[in-house]
Formats: structure tokens, sequence, C-alpha cells
């Protein structure tokens, strides 16, 4: 009983301890991402854009699929922020309504494909071997082509819809980040810590899960940052193409493909999500290059 009462106090006091220092490294990241004036631009930038598709019921002046077809290509007004489209639908709410759509596709392909690229790269570069040999030449096949080009291929097999483009560009985006992250693993397994956790015992399956992955993910979530750049361009792309989604559904790519007929005599049609993608990659890039500089240790 004594033994227990002396023991408690002590992890508890452990406990706050990391918890202290996890808050405290927490602060220093937070402290150099206001000091870098770009990130912060586009950290607002992203929290505008989120805002705007979250409350997107709330903020429309229209309902999205509501046509006015005696109102059709109207320029901006009072009664129409940014004017009317070929069948006479409020782009400005079209816009609120389409960020739900693209955003959507883009943090769910983030979130299926980061997992993927993770996990291959890190058994990858652990490991080694004829298990390195094989998942890498996998990873090459898949490299070897243009990220649309294979996302084209997968939708064109499955089908259009929203919820086959975020697999196809999934199944296209998890390759960077698996060698990114086997390059990682292949640089921790040799250091001094790896081989004395495994002297006293550990499994393979735990260092991979306890010290090998941990250290992998900020360059991971870093580089998957800058990769919803190309994420959002390939749905606006597979949009675009009539291969992501469909009509009603306004969608920023899909919206510039109904538009692009119309770029000479109605050019704002066609401005308004291209403004939009535009400046959704922007932001997303510039959060990126923040996180890249606060989460790289050997950045001083």
């Amino acid at each position: 009983m004594l033994e227990n009462t002396t023991l408690a106090p002590a992890s508890v006091h452990g406990a706050t301890t990391t918890r202290e220092a996890r808050a405290q490294q927490f602060k220093v990241m937070a402290l150099k991402m206001r000091r870098n004036t770009s990130a912060m631009i586009g950290l607002v930038l992203l929290i505008l854009i989120f805002a705007a598709a979250i409350f997107a019921p709330w903020l429309a002046t229209h309902d999205y699929t509501t046509q006015d077809l005696a109102n059709r290509l109207a320029m901006p007004s009072a009664a129409h922020w940014l004017g009317t489209d070929e069948l006479g639908r409020d782009i400005y709410s079209r816009l609120l309504y389409g960020g739900r759509i693209t955003l959507y596709i883009a943090c769910l392909t983030a979130l299926i494909s980061a997992p993927i690229g993770l996990v291959v790269g890190v058994v990858s570069g652990y490991f080694g071997g004829w298990i390195d040999m094989i998942l890498m030449r996998i990873t090459d096949i898949f490299l070897a082509l243009p990220s649309l080009i294979l996302a084209l291929a997968f939708v064109a097999a499955l089908g259009p819809s929203i919820e086959n483009a975020i697999i196809a560009i999934s199944l296209a985006s998890w390759p960077p980040i698996a060698r990114l992250a086997r390059t990682e693993t292949m640089m921790i397994r040799k250091t001094d810590y790896i081989a004395a956790v495994r002297l006293q015992g550990a499994s393979s399956w735990h260092i991979l899960l306890h010290h090998i992955v941990p250290t992998c993910i900020p360059s991971v979530i870093v580089r998957l940052t800058l990769n919803i750049t190309s994420i959002i361009l390939s749905a606006a792309g597979l949009g675009f193409l009539g291969l992501g989604a469909q009509p009603p559904s306004p969608e920023w790519g899909a919206m510039l493909s109904s538009a692009r007929q119309f770029i000479l005599s109605n050019g704002h049609i066609a401005a308004a999500p291209g403004i939009m993608i535009l400046l959704t990659s922007i932001a997303f890039n510039l959060v990126g290059d923040g996180l890249r500089d606060v989460l790289n240790p050997r950045q001083e």
C-alpha cells in the first residue's frame, strides 16, 4: 500500500510534466507561425474560405439551384452580387455551396491518401529488402503517370461522381507521401536512439508505431498541406471534364466548364470560380510553407 501511494504522485507529476512540455512546444510553434507573415495571410484566407463554406446556407442570398432564364447572364448588381450564369442562377450563392464540395473532396482525399502513403513509406523504409523493392516499384508505377491522368483513368473505370473522384484522386496522391515517409524512416532507423530501443527488446512494430511514425508525421503534414493544391486542381479538372460532381452540384470546376463558352462575352461567369480555385490553392501553399518552417526541427 505504501509503495503504491508513493508511486502515484510521481506518475501524476510525470504526466503533468509531459503535458506542460507539449503545451510549451505548441506555444513556441504558434509564435513562429505568427511571425511568418505569408503563412498568417494564408491561414486567414483559409479560415474565411472554410467559414464561407460552412455557413453557406446563411450567407447565400439565393437558392443555388433556382433558375431564372429571364435574368440569365446578368452582370453583378445589388440583386445578384456576382451576376448570374447561363441559367439565371446566382453565381455568389453557387460559389459558397461549391466551396463545400471542393473542400469536402480536398479534405477527405487528404485523410485517405495520408495514412496510405505513411504506412507504405514507413514499412518500406524500415524493413528494406524485398519488401522495400515491391512497395517502391508499385509506388514508381503510380508516380510514372501524371496524377490527373491517373485520376481520369480511375474515374472513367468507376463512373463519374464525387465519391469516385475522391477515390481516384486519393489513389493518385499517396505516392509522394510514401516516398517522403520512406526517406525519413531510412534516416531515423540508423540513429542511436532506435538502436537503443531495439536493444531493450522492443519489437519492430512497436518501434514503428511509437517511435518512427510520430517522427514522420510532421513532414507528412507539411507535404500533405502542399499536396492539397494539386488535389483541388485535380478535383476541378475532373469537374471541368464532367467526371466529378454532376449537375446541378455547384462544384467550381464544373462551373468553369459550363462558363467556358461565355468567357469572351461574359467573363465574370468564369472569373468567379477561377479566382476561388486560385485563392484556395495559394492559401494552402502559404500555410504549407509556414508549417514547413515551424515543424522542421533542422531549420533554426
